[in-house]
């Protein structure tokens, strides 16, 4: 999380003929800071939810490992299952001795270059790379959102 957003100094500017003040709230930092830290907190918040329903799932352990890892308005997201960035890139990893998906503990596992399949029982658009897909896909809608949460008007 930032520290916080820095409270700017009054200024003044002159020339012959004007003199011009900038003078700036006692409580534009703080207040800044705070609008700022809700933004995150949404954009957090929505990317974990609009996530679901692209991430793979038997048993939703993905989706809840994503909202246990991340510290909303932290602005990182992680998941605190061990396999999630394997599913998430969607190749295939077999052992190097076995050439079995499955490896026993310690035995190094090497990529196939083929993708993963997916089951779409749960999630019928369950798919690779899905943090990449809600960013394609709802982009806008979450920068508006955070617009708002930040007390700004949408564009």
């Amino acid at each position: 999380m930032p520290k916080g957003i820095q409270q700017p100094r009054n200024t003044t500017v002159k020339d012959q003929r004007t003199q011009i003040t900038l003078e700036w709230s006692r409580t534009f930092g703080r207040d800044s800071t705070k609008r700022f830290n809700n933004a995150q907190a949404f954009v957090d918040s929505e990317v974990i939810r609009l996530m679901v329903k692209y991430t793979p799932s038997r048993n939703n352990i993905l989706s809840k490992a994503a909202v246990l890892g991340t510290k909303i308005g932290s602005g990182h997201i992680y998941y605190t299952s061990p396999y999630a960035r394997y599913q998430y890139y969607g190749v295939l990893m077999v052992s190097s001795i076995t050439g079995s998906p499955w490896a026993r503990q310690g035995e190094k596992k090497v990529l196939t270059g083929r993708n993963l399949i997916y089951s779409t029982a749960k999630h019928p658009q369950a798919q690779r790379l899905w943090f990449e897909t809600v960013k394609t896909n709802h982009l806008k809608a979450i920068q508006n959102g955070a617009q708002r949460n930040a007390g700004g008007g949408i564009r």
